[in-house]
């Protein structure tokens, strides 16, 4: 069910996280609406089909996955549960910090899920860390071991201010590639390089998180991702 094969969850290592993550097909892709505050840019800039993404087999078991989410939960929470645990079990075997990011490729809001006897995973597991990326400016009583980085869009700019207002940061991508250093400073607010590593929840606050283009977002004209040469500094 998880994953730590991920080049962005593996760069952890290095701080002295085991990172696991949920691939779920984005979108619609499965027939069921799992980002649904995804702007046009975002979906077509989507890292889906990235890596191993790219591969039909890999395509249909995340279709797979989030088809038995939503017709199965019970099942599939109870199996989820056993997955954390084993992971958990796998990091104390490597003396490693386990972090838990159930958001690779979707948007849901898993505070709200909830699991067998407990409101939502993530107090069940109170201990450990987990962490997503959001477009949803209503994420509310989030448990305190639940990280969220919001995600700046080419359509959300109002929610952008009202997010960091509450004291999230914000993801912004650049056309910056990836061996090239991002800007240090976008609209007043400091740029923290983002690509070092995914562990969101040990960023300084208040900061813009950079990430590059890839994939498809590398050609995006939408907005979604903010051409340098058009910045002025």
């Amino acid at each position: 069910m998880f994953t730590e094969s991920n080049p962005k969850l593996e760069k952890g290592l290095d701080l002295g996280y085991l990172s696991f993550g949920l691939h779920f097909a984005p979108h619609t892709v499965s027939g069921y609406q799992v980002c649904a505050s995804a702007s046009d840019g975002c979906a077509e800039a989507c890292l889906y089909t990235s890596g191993h993404g790219q591969f039909t087999r890999t395509q249909e078991s995340r279709i797979a996955k989030t088809k038995r989410f939503f017709e199965a939960r019970e099942l599939f929470l109870t199996d989820m549960v056993k997955e954390v645990e084993a992971s958990l079990r796998r990091a104390d075997r490597l003396k490693l910090l386990p972090a838990f990011r159930l958001n690779l490729t979707s948007d849901v809001r898993w505070e709200t899920v909830e699991i067998i006897g407990t409101r939502n995973v993530m107090e069940m597991f109170d201990g450990v860390q987990f962490y997503d990326y959001t477009k949803h400016t209503n994420r509310r009583d989030l448990p305190s071991n639940y990280h969220l980085t919001f995600s700046r869009s080419e359509s959300n700019d109002s929610d952008v201010a009202e997010m960091f207002a509450k004291g999230y940061n914000v993801a912004i991508v650049f056309d910056t590639p990836m061996n090239k250093p991002l800007p240090t400073e976008y609209m007043g607010r400091p740029v923290i390089d983002g690509r070092t590593h995914d562990l969101r929840f040990l960023d300084p606050q208040g900061v813009w998180v950079g990430l590059s283009a890839l994939g498809r977002g590398k050609k995006d004209d939408s907005g979604f991702v903010i051409h340098t040469n058009t910045m002025g500094n």
